[in-house]
């Protein structure tokens, strides 16, 4: 079953200080550092075609001094000059004079759509670096720790399309083929849409490798594509590249190698436009979810897989509707056909008679629950005493119904949370979900946790 698995998080006891007593307010100044530059710093400014939420949220993901991970006391920079220059920490309260380390073989200011050039420190010995022009570079530094053995070289680059964020990279060594796996984002365009912004937010998974053998050049030997509608909190590929890990509000998909350019825009553009994937109804004993079919579809095309807790439909090899349904099914019993105007029927017997689901596939909001007449004037009855046209009901009603200014500010349910999907990087599905209840500022310390979906 390739079903994802719902899991919770949970503490990993021996990284926690039982001695621990709390935190203490320190009133030692933190350190301050002052430095002349012989040039400033690469500055890119968000264009009016860039006025989205989404965009501002992945321009804040950049910081334009980068802290090296493997050499504490190391940061660096890149100035306008298109150098990539290094400072050292000598003493609390002084810096190192800047060294270039590198420099950009393009100049970037003849490029007007572009953004900040970003680099990832891979490994001791291994940098990923983005120029904002859409180049991806991949550079065998040495040990970056020793100016003596510390030299830039372009082991990869080359031309990925749009501009991009480099937002992860890990290096792998395996079978003696080693690998450079990196996370690319993108807020890109859908020009079709009309009603929306138009915006996505697409993650680029590429793995360049070389094989242990001489005269061989580092080449793109995977490459895969997730879509969603907002910028992850965090994304990060595992240690061991088996998977990838992504906070977000809204879900991210792999978008299927062989669909073409065309069919994921129109996709996306139904999205955006908050069209409905499917329609469903629904009695005390059964439900019926419709599904608008393309023209040129027939009964071979289909596949559809009904379990008792889980539904599948895949029109011509694509992932339609999957996941885990509300409440049990009849799984026997459930049965579809193909109407005369085009589409998929589908009738699920349902296991509880008498229970009405709120939504068909757990967490899924592609759809859209149709009530007749009947029902909603019984849900109406029902809800009789819980409304009221006074402004202020008498409390001392047997079943006073809601007043809503009463509500505080604690009582307001948002409608978005935050949640944290693993992605299998053979299989592209996804493998767990969990639940996060928290607000952003929580979800930094993320990659500190131990997971143990």
């Amino acid at each position: 079953m390739d079903v994802a698995a719902n899991c919770s998080l949970r503490v990993k006891r021996p990284l926690l200080d039982p001695r621990f007593e709390g935190y203490k307010l320190s009133l030692e100044p933190l350190p301050c550092y002052q430095l002349e530059l012989d040039a400033a710093v690469a500055e890119v400014k968000l264009r009016d075609d860039q006025y989205t939420l989404e965009h501002m949220h992945a321009f804040g993901m950049y910081n334009y001094l980068h802290c090296d991970s493997w050499y504490q006391d190391s940061v660096y920079y890149i100035d306008n000059l298109g150098r990539i220059m290094n400072l050292t920490v000598m003493l609390d309260t002084a810096l190192g004079k800047p060294r270039e380390v590198f420099r950009l073989p393009t100049d970037l200011t003849a490029y007007d759509n572009r953004l900040c050039s970003s680099i990832h420190f891979t490994s001791s010995s291994w940098v990923t670096l983005s120029d904002g022009t859409g180049r991806l570079y991949v550079i065998g530094t040495g040990e970056r720790g020793n100016n003596a053995s510390e030299k830039w070289e372009i082991m990869f680059n080359e031309e990925l399309g749009n501009p991009f964020i480099i937002i992860h990279s890990i290096s792998l060594l395996k079978s003696e083929e080693h690998s450079i796996a990196t996370l690319l984002l993108r807020i890109e365009k859908e020009e079709s849409d009309l009603k929306g912004s138009g915006f996505y937010v697409s993650l680029e998974w590429i793995t360049i490798s070389k094989k242990n053998t001489e005269n061989e050049r580092y080449e793109i030997t995977k490459r895969d594509l997730l879509q969603g509608k907002s910028v992850p909190h965090y994304a990060a590929i595992e240690p061991n590249g088996s998977g990838l890990m992504i906070v977000s509000y809204k879900s991210f998909k792999f978008v299927q190698a062989e669909q073409d350019l065309e069919n994921i825009n129109e996709d996306m553009s139904r999205e955006s436009k908050g069209e409905p994937l499917y329609y469903w109804q629904q009695s005390e004993d059964d439900l019926t979810v419709t599904v608008r079919l393309p023209e040129d579809i027939s009964k071979e095309d289909i596949q559809i897989q009904f379990l008792p807790d889980n539904i599948k439909i895949m029109l011509k090899g694509l992932r339609i509707l999957e996941g885990k349904l509300y409440s049990s099914i009849d799984h026997e019993s459930s049965t579809w056909i193909i109407k005369d105007n085009n589409s998929l029927e589908i009738s699920l017997i349902k296991k509880n008679e008498g229970l009405m689901w709120p939504e068909l596939v757990v967490d899924d909001k592609r759809g859209e629950l149709i009530r007749d007449s009947a029902q909603c004037a019984a849900i109406a009855e029902r809800l009789m005493h819980l409304t009221s046209e006074e402004l202020n009901p008498n409390p001392d009603k047997e079943k006073p119904p809601c007043n809503a200014q009463e509500l505080e500010e604690c009582d307001i349910v948002f409608e978005e949370s935050s949640s944290l999907c693993r992605f299998d990087g053979s299989t592209l599905k996804t493998t767990h979900v969990a639940g996060l209840n928290c607000d952003s500022s929580d979800l930094c310390c993320l990659s500190d946790w131990d997971y143990r979906l």
